[in-house]
């Protein structure tokens, strides 16, 4: 009998032990970041659209100048990822970009290697965008009247100096006035709460926004409450704006007539596209990155399954060149990781499945050089772990990178 059980325990750790091993071997290592840290505007093809002379207005991209969470002595300040990326979005479609902060000068940037792709270092080789940055605007030196549009980068900081700042709200309260774009992403959406307009009105009264949900603040930070000011989405609701949300750390987006707003880091281009529509122009036609792909096959698999979700997966899988990965394999085990945390175990399982479905039909990409069309790189680093938490992609927090004043591509740091 002992040993039937005997065998039985090992059989069984031996079947753990082969479980784990083959779930590993279905997330790639991380990219190696000395190789993108070389990435140019001129190794983008989206980016060659961006003309020499832009000619349809100016748009104003505001993030925090706070780099400290609180009096917790953590790091915080805006979202590199949220700055980057919509910036290109706009000088791509013909605007002319400008940088502002509260305080003005270098802002302080929260910067994970994890998120880290093409774009984001192209910015950071980018000596154009790379002074507007150092040298922000004060936004009590911007004129509103220069502007089409304004965009709220996202970020914790963004808690703590956009609300209640008299020149934001001088400058939501002017674009508003004069038909102009607002837009926000994230934390962002700080920004637009406890304005009040000159009717007496409150500026969101009615209307439908997105921000970095409850659910998503306190899964993350339990402790949220404490920490900020606020929890964003209910100071939204207190102003009377009428909340919209998607399903956890996916895309998401709101618009309300001029006013466009994203719940997470993951609805940026989308918001920053819509916003370009909303100025009445039609976006130039972008490929979806693989974290872009990777979120619309969760969306499908929140909408209609795992056969939703394995539908579009196939139809990304098809249109591969054979030259990148079709998806975000990290991202998408990430989201599983999250899964087991919430107790949505057939969701987990199902991310198992597309996990195995998608590394089957990947090309053998000989490198992560060829996978993302780059130069020539002059060394490599190695991963430093094999699969990024979810916390992570929220940093500041416990054993996340510390945010840094305006950093360069040499400086970005993977986790210890």
């Amino acid at each position: 009998m002992v040993k039937k059980i005997l065998v039985t325990v090992l059989c069984s750790a031996a079947a753990l032990i082969a479980s784990g091993y083959w779930l590993k071997s279905l997330i790639p290592p991380a990219p190696d970041q000395q190789v993108l840290t070389d990435t140019q505007v001129s190794d983008i093809p989206y980016l060659q659209h961006i003309p020499s002379s832009p000619d349809r207005g100016r748009i104003l991209m505001v993030v925090t100048s706070t780099d400290t969470m609180g009096d917790t002595g953590k790091k915080t300040g805006y979202e590199f990822t949220e700055l980057a990326r919509p910036y290109y979005v706009f000088k791509a479609n013909g605007f002319t970009v400008d940088i502002a902060s509260p305080q003005g000068g270098e802002p302080p940037a929260v910067m994970d290697s994890d998120d880290m792709g093409p774009f984001d270092y192209a910015f950071l080789n980018d000596y154009r965008a790379m002074e507007k940055l150092r040298n922000s605007i004060a936004l009590a030196d911007a004129d509103a009247n220069q502007y089409q549009g304004v965009f709220f980068v996202g970020g914790k900081g963004a808690m703590f100096d956009f609300p209640g700042n008299k020149a934001i709200q001088k400058l939501v309260r002017t674009l508003h006035q004069k038909q102009g774009v607002i837009g926000a992403v994230c934390h962002g959406p700080a920004a637009l709460t406890d304005i009040t307009l000159t009717n007496g009105s409150s500026f969101l009264q009615g209307r439908r926004i997105s921000s970095f949900t409850n659910e998503e603040e306190l899964f993350l930070i339990p402790d949220a409450e404490k920490i900020f000011p606020f929890l964003l989405e209910t100071r939204l609701r207190d102003n009377g704006a009428t909340f919209q949300q998607g399903p956890l750390y996916l895309r998401h987006f709101s618009v309300d007539g001029r006013l466009i707003t994203g719940q997470n880091p993951w609805s940026s281009w989308a918001v920053t596209e819509a916003m370009v529509k909303a100025l009445g122009y039609q976006p130039v036609p972008r490929s979806l990155t693989e974290m872009e792909r990777t979120v619309e096959v969760l969306l499908a698999y929140e909408k209609a399954g795992h056969a939703g979700a394995n539908k579009k997966l196939q139809e990304f899988l098809q249109g591969s060149s054979g030259y990148q990965e079709a998806i975000d394999r990290r991202l998408l085990a990430m989201h599983g990781i999250v899964a087991v945390m919430q107790g949505r175990l057939n969701k987990a399982l199902a991310v198992v499945r597309l996990l195995a479905q998608a590394k089957a039909h990947q090309p053998k990409l000989q490198t992560s050089l060829q996978a993302r069309r780059i130069p020539q790189a002059r060394a490599s680093v190695k991963p430093d772990r094999m699969l990024p938490t979810i916390a992570d992609r929220f940093s500041p927090l416990p054993g996340a990178p510390n945010p840094m004043p305006v950093p360069t591509a040499a400086t970005v740091q993977t986790h210890s």
